[in-house]
């Protein structure tokens, strides 16, 4: 089975870290993007690692990216006992459309890690 996602649109807000339990750097961010004519919709985006550094260096809220992952969901039972679930992308691969800038030097392709 095949699960793969690319999306373009705009990060809703800065994005935020933290480390795992065996010290890994973990981001994550809101994503906006166009479903339909009219629609705009949200996901949870999720880095992990380098991807995780990048996101938080130089994205920010506004930021066009696009993003190529997977889908991811998870499940939880609320206090009430309801069942709930919702969907997050994990991000394998950031592209970048439009920044303001922040976190790059004088010569941007020089700053990116691959």
């Amino acid at each position: 089975m095949i699960n793969q996602l690319i999306l373009i649109g705009n990060l809703g807000k800065d994005p935020e870290s933290f480390f795992g339990s065996e010290g890994n750097q973990i981001t994550s961010y809101p994503l906006a993007f166009k479903s339909g004519r009219e629609k705009t919709s949200w996901i949870k985006c999720v880095c992990f690692d380098n991807n995780a550094e990048v996101a938080e260096k130089y994205l920010h809220t506004g930021a066009r990216v696009c993003v190529v992952g997977y889908l991811q969901q998870t499940k939880w039972k609320t206090n009430d006992g309801e069942n709930r679930s919702s969907f997050e992308m994990i991000v394998n691969k950031i592209e970048f459309i439009k920044t303001d800038g922040r976190g790059f030097g004088d010569n941007p392709a020089d700053d990116i890690p691959i």
